[in-house]
């Protein structure tokens, strides 16, 4: 059975750094693409950025850029989302997700997610 389990979320002042962390069982992620969402209150869930199988190359949205980096370890088959000088606007649960496809920034595009983890910025 696949698994995602996302873990590092918590509480962190504006201009903070937090990594986030997604352990995958049950399947063996290296020649996946894989990808980081959120979803603030009220709002749709978002794409945050996608990470290549190798993980040589990442993409992101507008609004994360120049601020997050995902990396991977496939030897540990876990994927991360550093996230630097984070803004009352990063608050959001925070979700992993492997990639089928189509387009890396379409939720519909991803078959298997986390669970989720809550980030709050606060100001």
């Amino acid at each position: 059975q696949v698994q995602l389990v996302e873990s590092g979320g918590g509480l962190v002042q504006a201009g903070g750094s937090l990594r986030l962390s997604c352990a995958a069982s049950g399947h063996t992620f290296s020649s996946d693409v894989m990808g980081w969402f959120r979803q603030a209150p009220g709002k749709e869930r978002e794409f945050v950025g996608a990470i290549s199988e190798s993980g040589v190359s990442t993409y992101y949205a507008n609004s994360v850029k120049e601020r997050f980096i995902i990396s991977r370890d496939n030897a540990k088959n876990t994927v991360y989302l550093q996230m630097n000088s984070l803004k009352p606007e990063d608050t959001a649960v925070y979700y992993c997700a492997v990639f089928r496809a189509g387009y890396y920034y379409s939720e519909k595009s991803y078959n298997y997610w986390g669970q989720g983890t809550q980030l709050t910025v606060s100001s």
